[in-house]
């Protein structure tokens, strides 16, 4: 099959011709119809990611139709047209047994444990556990556009902070997090602040919802700014990004007992961020992680879509070949682009 190649971390991105994937007995393969360009593929290519073994095949945000099934499957067939949320669960460890297959202690991420899906093919573990059928009215990119960044603001501003109508809730980042974020809040009717240093995000930001903006690099106070358009302080603030200084803002722009949801990676030297610790008391303040979604919730999302509230396809910003990707992905630390690219050409 034809893949996405790198040998070195930073290195050359290449397409090779490499052997096709085989299931695992509680696997199956699929032939992959879509699969986003995402940020963490550039963590994962920058050498950020403990988990990858080179030589690598990235790529995790996908959908497709099963092409082979491991002899346990029992609850999928080829033929079946599916996505994955990008952390694959073992479906018997503790967490798992809670029913938090997202914090699995023993998880698999396509594109990062093992080859991923910049290829013709993809292998996918635990599949009765991690698999999940596509309805007939949802194509292919917007279901690929699922499995990492729309699931992960999903599990943010739905599970973990739950958003309610009429709050004033703020986004610090407005990439393909950001911007599903800003979607599924204001679908659930709060009043969304998006904050980007770039008016082109930030524009697609009210776009798809937001009610005001704030650009990071010419405001002098970020977070006295936010907390005049939210009369006294965001009640849920995310930060999309994962910096020093979008972490410490989210953090410090939210109104007393507010909540701060940390979505963005947190890599290289922005690992240990400063956080204002003394509001956090003071305020009696909530800071919370957020980490991909369960399968078995993916209903929730469908609904979502098949209400009308959201439409992905809007911050889609274009559609590319595998190979146009070899070229894309190094550039995505400029955040040249506003949207998502989608490679649905192999």
């Amino acid at each position: 099959m034809k893949a996405i190649l790198y040998d070195k971390f930073q290195g050359p991105l290449t397409i090779q011709n490499v052997p096709d994937p085989t299931p695992k007995s509680h696997g199956v393969v699929v032939k992959v119809l879509a699969t986003g360009l995402c940020r963490s593929d550039w963590h994962g290519w920058m050498g950020h990611d403990p988990d990858i073994s080179l030589p690598h095949v990235p790529g995790h945000e996908l959908a497709g139709i099963i092409e082979a099934v491991g002899i346990e499957v029992k609850n999928f067939k080829v033929g079946d047209r599916v996505t994955v949320p990008f952390v694959c669960a073992c479906g018997h460890c503790e967490q798992c047994d809670s029913g938090n297959h997202q914090v699995c202690d023993a998880q698999t991420q396509p594109g990062f444990t093992h080859w991923g899906s910049f290829a013709e093919y993809v292998a996918l573990d635990q599949a009765d556990v991690n698999l999940v059928k596509v309805p007939e009215a949802i194509d292919d990119e917007t279901a690929a556009l699922l499995g990492c960044r729309f699931i992960t603001s999903f599990h943010a501003i739905v599970h973990q902070a739950g958003v309610s109508e009429g709050q004033y809730v703020v986004i610090h980042g407005c990439g393909g997090v950001g911007l599903s974020a800003i979607m599924i809040a204001h679908a659930l009717g709060a009043h969304v602040v998006a904050v980007d240093i770039r008016e082109e995000s930030l524009q697609l930001a009210k776009d798809l919802g937001a009610m005001a903006t704030v650009n990071a690099s010419s405001a002098h106070d970020v977070v006295g700014e936010v907390q005049a358009l939210t009369k006294g302080g965001a009640h849920i603030s995310l930060d999309a990004l994962g910096s020093q200084e979008t972490c410490f803002n989210s953090i410090a722009n939210l109104r007393k007992r507010g909540k701060h949801i940390q979505v963005g990676l947190m890599t290289g030297d922005h690992q240990h961020p400063k956080i204002p610790m003394d509001q956090v008391v003071a305020n009696e303040l909530e800071i919370l992680g957020s980490h991909g979604m369960q399968a078995f919730k993916y209903p929730e999302v469908f609904e979502l879509i098949r209400s009308g509230k959201i439409d992905l396809k809007k911050f889609v910003k274009k559609t590319i070949s595998l190979e146009e990707a070899i070229t894309a992905l190094p550039k995505m630390k400029a955040f040249e682009e506003s949207g998502v690219s989608i490679i649905n050409k192999f």
